[in-house]
């Protein structure tokens, strides 16, 4: 974004825009379940949901409904934190090209290529706050942008190298060779293109939310394959590992206040006018009181990994920027996250102060060369919202996902099934993984997407 775009939208000072005239008002965005959970046999909603946080139900598609590459689902609504399961799940094909939407109305989403040019498929798990608005915008539209940008870029996609102008038209002779130089490859445009998706549909749900007069946001992780690669785009603090039989690799970092700290400092310090005189952008190990003024305590900040000491000055005694530690850190004493999609609207409470120009709707992409991998049948890709992360470490969720698949083989719901296990294994049971009863009271969501045999099959012209 242009500095000029940043002051206009976000800094007082800068010119207003002009008035726009007043439009009927939307409907609000209507609550759901992903589709593919039709007929699981659970009741809608949380109306029925036993108040005990070890009898709430976890919810799988019914037996006979496949999700792509025979994944398994699960998913668990929290312990009445609030009235409605604020994540959301999408999958389905992804086809490029000539692209027309499938009637098939009980499809999560299914795009029909009658001249199919390139094909992969699609999860993703949204983790609502503020309420399920976004998180269900997000469902319903990421995917849709993902496929324009994709159709955007398709041809260098399926070059030998992506060439310097699309049309093929050389104005420079050494156009090829600076391509080259710059290491450019077709993945490259895949990451530009998930950015460029996850950008898009920030947009959306902020004009569709403030159409609606409803607020929120969510974080938003995304697998994609295609043409034999794995693509993982993280924006939050959801999280995705690949698990094999001697190897567990994280597939994404999570995004917090405290693992943005300095880019969220270096936004203050260029743009101080954001925190209105009310918060401080240093951090220091403790929030710091009046009997501090005139001592010499450790802080750091926006340039600075290490720490140093400086003089406490009254203006030091303000809130800090970024507030807590570990899961407790929060952004403008407001959110946990600092990246996702929505949160339009948000204002610290009581004040004026926009939260969105510190969050990033960019993801993170990682991309895993499938086809370079010599899969075995229980290799296996665990995406899953930050509940189950609260509970089970990777190393844990591993050794649940070693334990269960070799034994069930023969079962063609046993993905599903691996994800039950993993919800039930947050669940407080003293026998579980963590030993201690811990109970995670977050929605949680989990797809378990298998690997061998499929993934030699992702890419497709």
């Amino acid at each position: 974004m242009s500095a000029g775009w940043f002051r206009r939208r976000f800094l007082p000072g800068g010119p207003l825009p002009a008035p726009r005239p007043p439009r009927p008002r939307a409907s609000p965005v209507p609550y759901r379940r992903p589709r593919f959970l039709r007929g699981s046999g659970s009741g809608p909603g949380t109306a029925d949901a036993p108040r005990r946080p070890d009898a709430r139900p976890v919810r799988s598609p019914a037996r006979g409904r496949a999700l792509p590459w025979n994944a398994g689902y699960a998913e668990i609504i929290n312990a009445e934190k609030s009235e409605f399961n604020e994540d959301q799940a999408a999958c389905g094909q992804l086809c490029i090209g000539r692209c027309e939407f499938g009637a098939e109305e009980d499809r999560e989403w299914l795009t029909l290529c009658p001249e199919e040019f390139l094909t992969g498929h699609y999860w993703a798990l949204f983790d609502g706050h503020g309420g399920p608005a976004a998180a269900i915008l997000a469902a319903n539209t990421l995917h849709s942008c993902l496929r324009r940008q994709l159709e955007a870029v398709v041809e260098g996609m399926v070059a030998t190298r992506p060439p310097m102008h699309l049309s093929g038209h050389c104005v420079c002779p050494s156009d090829p060779q600076f391509v080259e130089e710059k290491g450019i490859r077709a993945e490259d445009l895949v990451i530009g293109a998930l950015e460029s998706a996850f950008q898009e549909c920030d947009e959306v749900i902020g004009r569709e939310l403030e159409a609606s007069g409803q607020v929120g946001g969510c974080t938003a992780l995304v697998a994609v394959s295609l043409q034999g690669k794995l693509y993982v785009a993280n924006a939050g603090d959801s999280r995705a590992i690949l698990v094999r039989k001697d190897e567990v690799r994280p597939l994404s970092s999570e995004f917090t206040p405290e693992t943005e700290r300095q880019r969220i400092q270096q936004l203050a310090f260029v743009y101080p006018e954001l925190l209105a005189g009310e918060f401080t952008r240093l951090e220091f190990p403790r929030r710091l009181k009046g009997d501090d003024l005139g001592q010499k305590v450790l802080f750091r900040d926006h340039h600075m990994r290490g720490w140093s000491y400086k003089c406490v000055e009254k203006s030091d005694l303000k809130y800090p920027l970024i507030h807590g530690q570990g899961r407790q850190a929060r952004l403008l004493g407001t959110l946990a996250v600092s990246r996702g999609l929505g949160d339009h609207q948000l204002r610290v409470l009581d004040t004026n102060i926009q939260l969105k120009p510190f969050l990033l709707s960019v993801p993170q992409v990682t991309v895993l060369d499938v086809d370079q991998l010599e899969l075995q049948e229980e290799d296996v890709v665990v995406m899953a919202t930050d509940g189950l992360w609260d509970v089970l470490s990777n190393e844990q969720v591993a050794r649940l996902v070693r334990s269960f698949l070799p034994g069930n083989r023969d079962d063609p719901h046993r993905f599903s099934e691996l994800a039950q296990t993993l919800i039930h294994s947050t669940q407080g049971k003293d026998d579980g993984p963590t030993g201690d009863g811990q109970v995670s009271y977050d929605d949680i969501s989990v797809f378990v997407i298998p690997l061998h045999s499929q993934g030699q099959r992702s890419g497709g012209h």
